[in-house]
């Protein structure tokens, strides 16, 4: 089982322009033809920040078209917010706020032997590193540049340095790469 960050960037490092739009993102690639398929077979739960909940909120019509449902996962999924939100029929949801760790437990369980999935959210990616519970980042990085938004991954990560896994290209729009997390003395768990 793996804690695992998967997302997509921008060129210069932003997984969602200023006002949390991801139209950068769709034209440049078939989710088919990237890791994706068989990385949420792998999933068990997943997490994510409010921002990510109320784009799946605000495309909620798109989403269904795409994947038949308004709530494309089967799996159960916890969301950070210090606000209430509404929940969407049919979705296995939890709304949660303050440290992750409690969270991660929870999660833990209900994966099972599979991974958890930090969906959206460089800064709650960010968390789970801060207390040591990050095991990977698959970022898959676009051909192009926001100049500004919300920012891959909000933290300095430098001693020890990320472990690239992988590298590989997704049609002419990105480069999928895999990072291991190492651990270091002072990673708390």
């Amino acid at each position: 089982m793996k804690t695992q960050y998967y997302t997509a960037t921008s060129l210069d490092g932003f997984i969602a322009t200023e006002d949390d739009s991801l139209d950068w993102l769709f034209p440049l690639g078939n989710v088919n033809e990237t890791s994706y398929p068989a990385f949420i077979d792998a999933v068990g739960a997943l997490v994510m920040g409010s921002a990510t909940y109320e784009w799946m909120l605000r495309h909620a019509d798109k989403v269904a078209a795409e994947t038949g449902s308004s709530w494309p996962y089967a799996q159960p999924a916890w969301i950070f917010s210090s606000r209430e939100l509404p929940s969407i029929e049919g979705a296995n949801t939890h709304f949660v706020k303050g440290d992750v760790r409690p969270v991660h437990t929870e999660m833990r369980k209900a994966a099972g032997s599979k991974n958890i999935w930090i969906m959206g959210g460089g800064d709650l990616a960010g968390q789970f590193l801060d207390v040591g519970l990050l095991d990977e980042i698959i970022v898959h990085i676009g051909s192009v540049t926001l100049w500004k938004g919300k920012p891959l991954f909000p933290r300095r990560v430098t001693s020890p340095p990320l472990r690239l896994l992988s590298v590989r290209q997704v049609g002419t729009g990105f480069a999928e790469l895999r990072y291991e997390v190492p651990r270091s003395d002072t990673d708390a768990t």
